[in-house]
């Protein structure tokens, strides 16, 4: 995309942004910037059945010394219906006042639907959440391809599919200011080559990868993890890691080295799976992540 069209999407122009040279100059061609977030999906055991509510989870991490969390949709009490404006800024205000923002959301679609009026009532669905994200003050909301290829349909028409479910979606974000992010999920779009042919049918600054590392299984997960890196616009970091679908504990330094050197900027959201308990383990990932940072 050229300056001038990006410029032009995004409502930016020369006099309000007059040092921007090009597009790569806003995404990743300069020195990194990396702040760390938490997601709330590490805490899903002790908020589904341990008692704990979405704002203890947040003021957990602000006592760990996060720079912001990330509240998944799941743990707002009305989920799958959208919560009320009440409980949208008390969530927003538990972060605000221990120290952190919020660095995105997410909710669980499915635009791999063979129905095409079941496809259309996953775009509302999303809609209705992406107002919730404009509400939270979170850039960017993630959204996954869908849970699997039908029966009876190919991945070709699948990702079809899912790009034409999308675009209503960027362009209602982009109406909100927040930015549409598919997640890799290892779901009906299994490889990195499928994610990437539907990163590359849509070129608008409103749209990236939510690149989930743990689900990067086929394969080498590191060389994956460097050609997408330009397409992320959030992450899920992880423990571990799949080489060649074979589990392995994440090199946090080698991951960061990776990132880094592709100039990144923004969030990098970690997310714990049991059996770790965000309890123990929340804290030395997060000085591991900081470290590797840091080098």
């Amino acid at each position: 995309m050229r300056r001038r069209e990006f410029l032009k999407d995004t409502g930016l122009s020369m006099v309000s942004l007059p040092f921007a040279a090009s597009r790569s100059a806003l995404f990743g061609a300069v020195p990194y910037k990396i702040k760390t977030s938490c997601n709330m999906y590490s805490f899903n055991k002790l908020i589904t059945e341990g008692g704990w509510s979405l704002a203890k989870a947040i003021e957990f991490c602000g006592e760990l010394g996060f720079d912001a969390v990330d509240p998944t949709g799941y743990y707002f009490t009305t989920y799958p219906e959208v919560p009320s404006d009440r409980e949208i800024y008390a969530t927003k205000h538990t972060a605000f006042v221990n120290g952190m923002a919020i660095s995105g959301t997410g909710i669980r679609n499915d635009f791999a639907l063979p129905d095409q009026e079941e496809r259309a009532k996953q775009i509302d669905f999303a809609k209705r959440w992406i107002e919730v994200a404009a509400k939270l003050d979170a850039p960017v909301i993630r959204l996954f391809a869908g849970n699997k290829i039908p029966d009876g349909h190919d991945i070709t028409e699948v990702k079809k599919w899912i790009v034409d479910c999308l675009h209503p979606c960027i362009e209602f974000g982009k109406e909100h200011g927040v930015i549409i992010t598919l997640q890799n999920h290892f779901d009906a779009l299994k490889s990195m080559e499928d994610v990437k042919s539907v990163l590359d049918q849509i070129d608008s600054p409103w749209f990236g990868l939510n690149l989930d590392i743990g689900s990067l299984r086929l394969g080498d997960p590191y060389q994956q993890i460097d050609a997408l890196v330009p397409y992320a616009r959030t992450w899920q970091i992880k423990e571990s890691v799949y080489q060649n679908n074979v589990a392995e504990p994440t090199d946090i330094n080698k991951l960061f080295t990776i990132i880094k050197n592709r100039g990144y900027r923004g969030f990098v959201p970690l997310e714990t799976l049991p059996p770790s308990d965000p309890r123990d383990r929340l804290k030395s990932f997060l000085q591991e992540i900081e470290a590797a940072i840091e080098k």
